[in-house]
């Protein structure tokens, strides 16, 4: 066996993988920038009169925001509480 070319193909292998986990890695720092900034706009969105949608697909409107508790009217007089992160949109009338 020629252990040279065994050794200069596992070299070649090797720098083939390095350079496909770099521009992975790349494109999904990009992506999660793209999603950070997405979720920091419909945290921004969120205040109290708003209309949202949750993960489950109920809607409801904000009627009392308090940190990281929302208070959140489903029908007339049927108030819950959920947390911010729970709200998948806001959504406009």
């Amino acid at each position: 066996m020629n252990w040279e070319v065994i050794g200069w193909t596992c070299v070649t292998v090797g720098v083939l993988i390095g350079i496909c986990a770099i521009v992975l890695t790349f494109i999904s720092a990009r992506n999660m920038k793209k999603n950070r900034e997405a979720m920091q706009e419909l945290q921004n969105k969120i205040q109290i009169g708003a209309r949202i949608l949750f993960g489950g697909g109920i809607y409801g409107k904000i009627v009392k925001i308090k940190d990281d508790v929302i208070d959140v009217e489903l029908s007339k007089g049927l108030v819950i509480q959920i947390s911010r992160y729970g709200i998948q949109d806001v959504v406009s009338n």
